[in-house]
């Protein structure tokens, strides 16, 4: 099953806004650990879904 452009775009909103909300948990100083690892997935996960939408933007699914 292919997912859609928009199904794409509205997920990649969903994890910015998690992104945002995830870094602002981040105290200054001494990070945790787990709190670390939940950005760092949002954050690879926005990158698949980008590299994704570029390449069928590009035609090239």
């Amino acid at each position: 099953m292919q997912i859609s452009t928009n199904d794409i775009k509205k997920r990649m909103e969903e994890l910015g806004t998690l992104i945002r909300e995830t870094k602002q948990r981040l105290p200054a100083h001494s990070a945790k650990p787990p709190v670390m690892m939940e950005l760092l997935a949002y954050e690879d996960e926005y990158d698949e879904l980008l590299s994704e939408l570029t390449l069928i933007s590009h035609g090239e699914t």
